[in-house]
């Protein structure tokens, strides 16, 4: 039996728009917790985006998504997975980043992540930008993963202004080259839209990342790419990152670096269902940029994909099926 302290708050216990805000109504339990030791996954904000090199605004992202959870309720509406019965989840608060030094705050993320691994916690991440996704690799990382990646971008140029730079442009070609991910095992869906030039593509086939097209996922369907996605990370320790831009604009405005031409948001939670039974040890969901979207609509869906990770996380299947396995 689930222990009651785990569980979300009940909108029929606490109206959803009443209470401090956590993500989905779960309990805080920050990693000096006497009760961190129980926690199984681990929900985390990282309101942080010095890494974005137009439009800034994630670093607002996990307090618009922790608000917008409230409305994330117990069941999974078509798998019937209950994730918060599975796992003992809980809300481990934010990575506090330093806004004036991104050296500094790379060194401050990878240490709190090295700490939930320590700690046998998954960690569910909500940025801030794509930067996050590598001091949560070099704290998560203790041999080279794979990673399923949606995204309108590859993420995998080596420089922006001349030089090696940290910005959430580059966060997978510097994972790549600090030996925390697989390039062979890695594979990057929806990526679309204009570009400086074809570096970043030539990288990835010169290491071996499996890059698939918007036009390729429209014209395969999502059962197929996400088929070949399975294939690619096979029972290897996987890492899910996700970037609200994989989705089209008019789904989900609220983001820095938006590309038309992509899923719809049904498609968008799809393609998440097709990640049951994976060995996951950590995801994220990034680039939610609140002053693009005050409406909100943007951090729903964000929060929805979030959902779709989380039962995927504690839905592994022992002999591997595909969606909607439990």
């Amino acid at each position: 039996m689930s222990d009651p302290f785990f569980q979300p708050v009940s909108g029929f216990d606490l109206p959803r728009f009443a209470g401090v805000p956590t993500f989905m109504r779960l309990p805080h339990v920050p990693l000096d917790h006497g009760r961190i030791g129980e926690v199984e996954v681990g929900l985390i904000g990282a309101p942080w985006d010095s890494g974005t090199t137009n439009r800034p605004g994630p670093r607002h992202g996990p307090r618009q998504l922790r608000d917008q959870s409230t409305m994330i309720r117990a069941e999974h509406g078509v798998s019937g997975i209950r994730p918060f019965e599975a796992a003992n989840c809980a809300d481990l608060g934010d990575v506090g980043p330093n806004p004036a030094d991104i050296g500094d705050t790379l060194d401050r993320m990878r240490d709190f992540y090295a700490a939930v691994r320590k700690a046998g916690i998954r960690p569910l991440t909500a940025g801030g930008d794509h930067l996050c996704s590598l001091p949560i690799l070099r704290g998560l990382a203790e041999e080279p993963l794979a990673m399923v990646h949606f995204d309108s971008h590859t993420d995998l140029f080596h420089s922006y202004f001349g030089g090696r730079m940290y910005t959430h442009g580059t966060p997978f070609r510097r994972a790549i080259e600090e030996e925390l991910l697989d390039p062979k095992r890695v594979v990057q869906i929806g990526i679309r839209g204009t570009a400086y030039d074809k570096e970043d593509r030539e990288f990835a086939a010169s290491v071996g990342v499996r890059v698939i097209p918007i036009e390729e996922f429209f014209d395969r369907g999502v059962a197929d790419v996400m088929s070949e996605a399975r294939e690619i990370v096979g029972g290897s320790r996987t890492y899910v990152s996700y970037d609200i831009d994989f989705v089209d604009p008019a789904f989900a405005p609220g983001t820095g670096t938006p590309e038309v031409g992509g899923p719809n948001s049904f498609q968008a939670l799809e393609v998440c269902r097709h990640l049951h039974g994976l060995d996951i040890v950590g995801a994220d969901m990034v680039e939610v940029s609140p002053p693009f979207d005050p409406t909100g609509n943007t951090a729903w869906l964000g929060v929805s994909i979030m959902f779709e990770l989380l039962c995927a996380m504690v839905s592994r299947s022992p002999s591997g099926s595909g969606a909607g396995s439990s």
